[in-house]
């Protein structure tokens, strides 16, 4: 399962705008057919996203794109233009906007025919679902549990204020319609993606900044998406690629505690105890899960 801390987002339609991403320090890259695509040049970007897919060097991260929704007379073709057209040079779909299980039943469905038509590894092609609407956030348990395609859920903050009918003056970063409300207006629905996303094993990633500008509303937002347990967040530029991957890899000093914990409870094992003293802390099971997932993050960072 991919470990990304960043995920690129890149019009389809813009092969320099690609070339640009993925020589990018970004974990990730994006080709997308959606919102980034005006719905008179779809066709014709279909066609860039493969060749995108297949000739650039996209080294050695998964080669992804984003369809056009399922509810769009678009993602019928993007499905069986690019998946079938790329030749085996598709890794995941992400699909926006899924309301249900049943969308994604679909899909999988017809992916299962265009791999068979192509001659393409039964399954071989994943899905990651964005949860944008009222309707997705209630489905959220079911829809991460829709097939075994599925490796992450990504949250989409504007698309989902549009739909609950929420004030928003940017995307993806605190407004005095916050203030206004006292707390985190989005904390409800991104805590419930995250455990819906680790309860069927599955990553969770927020959605983006729309001002890349803002760096310290970057800052605060990815520390907010980290904080409730998200793994990674999207980037639409590449000067925010940077904040993202430092705020979402752990420090020196919570991978330091990781490794004293580690230890401390390993010398307690060996020696018949189920509990130990670190740094005057008590140190258990459950502090032994919350080490070993700080470590694996960090290694999935390149830190350990």
């Amino acid at each position: 399962m991919s470990g990304a801390r960043s995920l690129l987002a890149v019009p389809g339609s813009s092969p320099r705008m690609a070339q640009k991403a993925l020589a990018s320090a970004a974990d990730e890259v994006f080709l997308d057919l959606e919102d980034a695509v005006a719905p008179g040049e779809k066709a014709a970007a279909r066609a860039q996203v493969v060749r995108a897919l297949r000739e650039l060097d996209w080294g050695g991260r998964r080669r992804l794109f984003r369809m056009n929704a399922p509810d769009t007379p678009y993602f019928h073709r993007d499905l069986v233009e690019v998946v079938g057209g790329a030749g085996g040079a598709v890794d995941a779909v992400l699909v926006p906007k899924v309301r249900r299980p049943e969308d994604l039943y679909a899909i999988d469905l017809l992916l299962s025919a265009v791999e068979a038509e192509a001659g393409l590894e039964p399954g071989g092609v994943g899905l990651e679902a964005q949860i944008e609407s009222a309707g997705g956030l209630e489905s959220a348990p079911g829809i991460a549990r829709a097939t075994p395609r599925l490796s992450a859920l990504h949250f989409g903050p504007g698309d989902y204020a549009a739909s609950v009918g929420m004030p928003q003056r940017s995307i993806g970063v605190a407004d005095e319609w916050d203030e206004a409300y006292g707390a985190d207006r989005f904390h409800y629905a991104m805590h419930r993606i995250v455990v819906a996303a680790r309860a069927a094993g599955l990553r969770a990633l927020d959605g983006p900044v729309a001002d890349y500008r803002d760096e310290e509303g970057l800052r605060r937002s990815s520390l907010r998406a980290r904080s409730l347990g998200f793994d990674g967040k999207w980037c639409i530029h590449p000067a925010q690629i940077e904040v993202v991957n430092r705020v979402f890899s752990p420090t020196e000093e919570e991978v330091g505690w990781a490794k004293q914990v580690v230890a401390a409870y390993e010398r307690a094992e060996a020696a018949g105890s189920g509990a130990v003293a670190v740094d005057g802390q008590m140190v258990d099971a459950a502090s032994i899960r919350m080490a070993q997932s700080t470590l694996e993050r960090a290694r999935r960072a390149g830190m350990a």
